[in-house]
């Protein structure tokens, strides 16, 4: 396990990186922007770009992204023998990218989409795209291949989504059993609390977008033990590893889309919509989102600062990062659409 030197010099250095982003209070100076070019040079001001708006839109969200992903990795280059839980997370991009790629692959895209680099961390060759096996040979991602070498077919759209989804979840949950007691209290914590928002989330998107019916939606859903790795399954031996991070997200099947009163008892009614006037009420998927994003956030900051020099205070850190980075697109996105940084600032339901 890293020594107090290392943990200590980490510490030091992510705190100075997270002084100086665009959260917490530092949000207020994205209020006065009202167009791309100004956000370019707000957070680029050495590097901005004289683009047009239009081409600048693209060009700025895979900077911002880049930004966040050239701010972790020199953390955990922090430590002589980095934590595979560190690592896994920085992996995040890869496991989106990887989505990303082959979606387009399926759909007969003409052209690779984006991808972050993630220097040695990188497992999946994106240069051979479209070329599926070649793209993840090698890799751990070989499950998603069928007994010919080629993607499984009941593999596509949202069954890809949700089976990448499980996957990194997995691993990712698996590899806290390196850690000691100490460094995985407050990873185990929020890592549980994520897993069940983002399954609350998915079943309002899947009810609300998609019109998925009940049994179909649970098939989506993340739980442990979350998948067959080596060809065994594993269950890590943590206090909270009998409780199902699916069950609130279940729960939720059962209340109406447009009952505001029925989801009285639900554990994260607080994240839902309320009720407006004598309007229709009906359950808003973004809307949950967004609240459920900033209790996250909440959460990482209150614990980044309350123990220094554990691991947890890492996992804490880049999530702040990747919220930061989430800010940043969401403003590019809506200066893109003609709104100005105050109103993106309201709609996201952020404080500072």
């Amino acid at each position: 396990m890293p020594g107090m030197g290392e943990r200590a010099y980490v510490y030091a250095k992510s705190a100075g990186i997270i002084g100086k982003s665009f959260i917490g209070k530092r949000v207020g100076r994205l209020e006065p922007v009202t167009r791309l070019s100004e956000l370019d040079r707000l957070v680029f001001p050495t590097s901005f770009r004289d683009l047009p708006e239009k081409e600048l839109l693209v060009n700025l969200e895979d900077r911002i992204i880049d930004r966040s992903v050239n701010s972790i990795i020199p953390i955990i280059n922090g430590f002589v023998k980095p934590p595979k839980f560190l690592i896994l997370l920085l992996r995040s991009y890869e496991f989106t990218d990887l989505k990303n790629a082959l979606t387009a692959v399926l759909e007969g895209a003409k052209a690779a989409p984006a991808h972050t680099d993630l220097g040695r961390f990188q497992t999946v060759h994106f240069e051979a795209w479209p070329d599926v096996p070649a793209m993840i040979k090698g890799s751990e991602f070989r499950f998603l291949l069928d007994e010919k070498g080629v993607l499984q077919d009941e593999l596509g759209g949202i069954s890809l989504q949700a089976a990448l989804d499980r996957y990194y979840y997995s691993v990712l949950w698996l590899s806290l059993t390196s850690l000691s007691r100490n460094d995985r209290t407050v990873a185990e914590k929020m890592l549980s609390t994520e897993i069940s928002l983002k399954n609350a989330s998915w079943a309002l998107r899947l009810r609300t977008y998609y019109h998925k019916p009940t049994e179909e939606v649970k098939l989506h859903l993340i739980d442990r033990p979350f998948a067959i790795l080596g060809g065994e399954k594993r269950r890590p031996r943590f206090k909270s590893r009998n409780r199902s991070l699916a069950k609130d997200a279940v729960e939720s099947l059962e209340f109406p889309l447009d009952n505001y009163a029925a989801w009285s008892s639900w554990r994260w009614k607080k994240f839902l919509n309320p009720e407006s006037g004598g309007e229709l009420w009906t359950a808003d998927p973004r809307y949950f989102q967004n609240a459920a994003t900033r209790y996250l956030f909440r959460l990482a900051r209150r614990y980044f600062r309350s123990q220094p020099f554990l691991l947890s205070t890492i996992f804490c850190y880049i999530k702040l990062k990747q919220f930061e980075e989430d800010i940043l697109t969401s403003n590019a996105e809506g200066l893109g659409m003609g709104m100005t940084g105050k109103d993106i600032i309201s709609t996201l339901g952020l404080e500072f």
